[in-house]
């Protein structure tokens, strides 16, 4: 596992390996990887994050807001 595969956005295809929702964070750890929903990515943080080798965090996608469009 490398920390290549941690930076590659995420996408709608990728789900939280909890409850299959989209996935917001990615976990690296020496085993592999786990995806999370915001929601299951803040209830597992503490506990995961000091045996991450990389966390990855896009739960910002959350609260953005579109542009308006231009005319």
């Amino acid at each position: 596992m490398t920390a290549t595969l941690a930076t590659k956005p995420l996408n709608a295809a990728d789900r939280c390996d909890s409850c299959g929702a989209q996935a917001y964070i990615r976990a690296v750890l020496d085993q592999g990887e786990l995806l999370f929903c915001g929601h299951h990515g803040r209830k597992y943080e503490a506990k995961l994050r000091p045996m991450a080798v990389e966390w990855h965090d896009e739960t910002a996608k959350l609260t953005d807001t579109p542009s308006e469009p231009t005319a």
